[in-house]
């Protein structure tokens, strides 16, 4: 099980033959996909054709063989494998606050995103990161730093609004009015003068 990019990239050890005469490079990356059954997104700069044989090499070499050639970049996220043209390749300083460093490198870790091929390397306050790559890299980990900044966010607690009650005394009578509907009257041997009381309802104290 060779470690690749990013996840794991299952690829067989044993060479991979394709003879080609005279072909365009997407077509030859498309194909490389198709024979190892791996859904591949190739970018519309990568250009070039591709003359004469290729050596026989396992998948992976074969693979890093065409990206040295042609100047190319290729991730793979787990479910499809990316190739960019080197030019493509982009740098953004994101914001780690209130996130640190320490905990997004773990969950690019976790998640299998991380690439040693790729540059994440924190300022030195940990406040700012600098990423390096692909554009399929870049958007994996300002997506993961995005979901930890929201998660980290306190959340506000909705108080559910209790309903308002009234209290109408009438000499001994006392009677309870809830949202708008009398519930019933009670009687107190200690006399009242008439009077209301609106007790308030919850949020409203």
């Amino acid at each position: 099980m060779p470690r690749a990019a990013g996840a794991f990239l299952l690829l067989p050890s044993i060479p991979y033959s394709y003879t080609i005469l005279d072909q365009d490079l997407s077509a030859a990356l498309q194909e490389f996909g198709n024979n190892l059954n791996i859904k591949v997104n190739i970018s519309a700069e990568v250009k070039g054709r591709i003359r004469g044989r290729l050596p026989d090499l396992p998948p992976l070499e074969f693979l890093n063989h065409l990206t040295t050639i042609y100047n190319l970049q290729w991730y793979y996220d787990g479910l499809v494998l990316y190739v960019s043209a080197a030019k493509e390749a982009q740098s953004r300083l994101l914001a780690l606050s209130p996130i640190s460093f320490d905990a997004l490198k773990a969950a690019l870790d976790a998640l299998n995103i991380s690439d040693e091929r790729y540059i994440v390397r924190p300022t030195p306050g940990d406040d700012i990161v600098l990423v390096s790559g692909p554009p399929r890299f870049i958007a994996l980990v300002e997506q993961t730093l995005n979901g930890l900044v929201a998660q980290a966010q306190p959340r506000a607690v909705e108080t559910p609004q209790r309903e308002p009650v009234l209290m109408l005394f009438r000499g001994s009578s006392t009677v309870v009015v809830r949202d708008g509907r009398p519930e019933g009257s009670h009687s107190s041997d200690v006399p009242h003068q008439d009077s209301v009381i609106r007790e308030p309802g919850r949020g409203q104290r």
